[in-house]
């Protein structure tokens, strides 16, 4: 991609003392590729020195969402061709990016307005003003295709309530703003209509002085989260051992939706729930985003190098589109003892940071 047709998909722009960044890949729920994580990424060195920009947006083009996530059809190619590099540099600069964001020196604002799922929540949610509405609808899905949760997607996880990073990382079910709130995915609720000035008070507000206290302006209660009825029994099977101990907790459980879930998960790559059910309980005892980065960073790229089932998962998901994987292995009964030991100790050829 040339510099100016990933420049053409995020859009960049001073507005006041708002330094904007928009993604532009409406047909696409402005999925990210890797021309779109370099933009973004010189952008933000530039405006750390640029005194006129005081705050930094971060949202989506057009009504459908903020982020769909990477373009895995493309990481698909890439594994499929050989050119695994290729997926690393994308990973590393993607990463980067995350942990840019998270420690930046100037406030950053996102706005997870619709669609907002894997790479879209690395952008949205180690934001130091993270916003969402009632159109919101986040996810960390990669389980769906037989992979696991990166972008700092663990770091959120393992800090939800109860056993809810577990559920969402394990399920990748879809959080609503309200959920979002709760389960620290998410800061303030802003309905959809009032983002517009929200944007124009963030540009030209004086008073309040900073971009906190204009979000509360704008912020209002949304209707309550209906996941505080589902904790006690997400919490009994979700804090089990192992994948196949969650799903027997499961069978046990009479609530209405445990069998069903149950069912997902025996649906989806035994590989994929058990490297996440390790990542999210080892990011639990990480001391920041960075070294959860890091730690995701192994366990994707031994998806990536050592593993089928990501090729394949993408495979019957978006290409071929047959919805019947086959997995290796095809059961969780015939997961082995320890089964996110190889990708837990996976070292990368080049170190993440």
């Amino acid at each position: 991609m040339t510099e100016s047709s990933a420049a053409s998909r995020v859009l960049v722009r001073t507005e006041g003392a708002l330094g904007r960044l928009t993604l532009n890949r409406p047909e696409a729920i402005n999925a990210l590729d890797f021309g779109m994580v370099q933009e973004i990424t010189r952008t933000l060195e530039r405006w750390r020195h640029d005194t006129d920009v005081q705050i930094v947006l971060i949202d989506g083009e057009g009504d459908r969402g903020m982020c769909a996530g990477g373009d895995v059809r493309g990481l698909h190619a890439q594994i499929v061709e050989g050119r695994s590099d290729e997926t690393a540099e994308f990973f590393r600069a993607e990463y980067a990016l995350n942990a840019m964001i998270a420690e930046y020196s100037k406030p950053v604002v996102t706005v997870a307005d619709g669609i907002t799922m894997g790479g879209g929540v690395g952008l949205s949610g180690h934001a130091a003003i993270r916003i969402v509405t009632e159109r919101s609808k986040l996810a960390m899905p990669e389980t769906r295709i037989g992979f696991t949760p990166d972008v700092g997607g663990t770091w959120l996880l393992s800090r939800a309530p109860g056993r809810f990073g577990e559920y969402f990382g394990l399920t990748g079910a879809s959080m609503n703003g309200a959920d979002a709130v709760l389960l620290g995915f998410a800061d303030h609720f802003v309905p959809s209509d009032r983002l517009d000035a929200l944007r124009e008070a963030l540009a030209y507000r004086a008073d309040p002085t900073g971009p906190a206290e204009i979000v509360l302006l704008f912020d209002e209660t949304p209707d309550p989260s209906t996941l505080p009825a589902s904790r006690e029994w997400i919490d009994h099977a979700f804090s089990a051992d192992t994948v196949a101990e969650i799903v027997s907790r499961l069978r046990a459980d009479e609530a209405p939706d445990a069998a069903a879930t149950a069912d997902l998960l025996e649906s989806l790559a035994p590989t994929g729930l058990a490297v996440t059910l390790d990542a999210v309980r080892e990011a639990r005892a990480l001391p920041n985003l960075r070294a959860a980065l890091e730690s995701e960073y192994r366990r994707v790229m031994w998806f990536v190098l050592r593993h089928p089932d990501l090729v394949e998962g993408i495979r019957a998901q978006l290409i071929d589109k047959d919805r019947n994987p086959k997995w290796n292995p095809a059961t969780i009964s015939e997961l082995p003892a320890d089964p996110g030991a190889d990708a837990r100790h996976f070292t990368p050829e080049d170190p993440l940071f």
